[in-house]
């Protein structure tokens, strides 16, 4: 699930292979976006609401203008399944997570993969962008969350956690929250 910076928007992700967008405020679904061949694990959405990428089982990412349900393009390059997906506020780059153990960077605007992020050494499901969209936070089965300095493509920090970490979010104020698997969360500050 996404919602817009405004809280007006909403996408959700399905096993049904599809994504539905939806009006916040009367709670009618506005469009159903089909195009995935497989369950949709995750989605992200512009802080204007008029962009989504999807990550999906199929390898996939998909990158949708939310106004027309019209796909832009699609995004191919992870070799096991897209667990998640971050977008930035202008909805111009994504950062996405895999069940192939990396992270890879992408020009939502032309499909380019701008890098591809190594370091974890099991599946990673979430994936978060700080605030600025500078750096990224990872959550990994490998028991670690990294912290990404997304420019250089390197690791900048890592956590490890008792259990698998399987999802994560960035605040504002800039503290870290992840999940793992023995249920626990964590809240992190990142200092540099």
């Amino acid at each position: 699930m996404a919602l817009s910076e405004d809280g007006r928007r909403a996408v959700s992700a399905s096993d049904d292979y599809t994504l539905k967008v939806w009006d916040t405020d009367s709670g009618a679904e506005l469009r159903t976006l089909e195009s995935h061949s497989s369950s949709v694990n995750g989605v992200a959405l512009s802080a204007d609401g008029h962009r989504a990428v999807s990550a999906s089982y199929d390898h996939t990412l998909k990158v949708w203008d939310t106004n027309s349900g019209r796909e832009l393009r699609m995004l191919e390059g992870h070799w096991d399944s897209v667990r998640g997906v971050a977008l930035s506020a202008d909805g111009r780059r994504a950062v996405s997570s895999s069940a192939d153990h990396t992270l890879k960077v992408w020009d939502t605007d032309s499909g380019a993969e701008l890098r591809t992020l190594e370091g974890h050494s099991d599946a990673v499901y979430g994936v978060a962008l700080s605030a600025d969209g500078r750096r990224a936070v990872s959550a990994s089965d490998d028991h670690t969350l990294k912290v990404w300095d997304l420019d250089a493509g390197k690791v900048i920090a890592t956590f490890t956690c008792d259990a698998g970490a399987v999802c994560c979010a960035w605040s504002r104020s800039g503290v870290i929250v992840a999940g793992d698997r023995l249920g626990r969360v964590h809240f992190l500050t990142l200092v540099l």
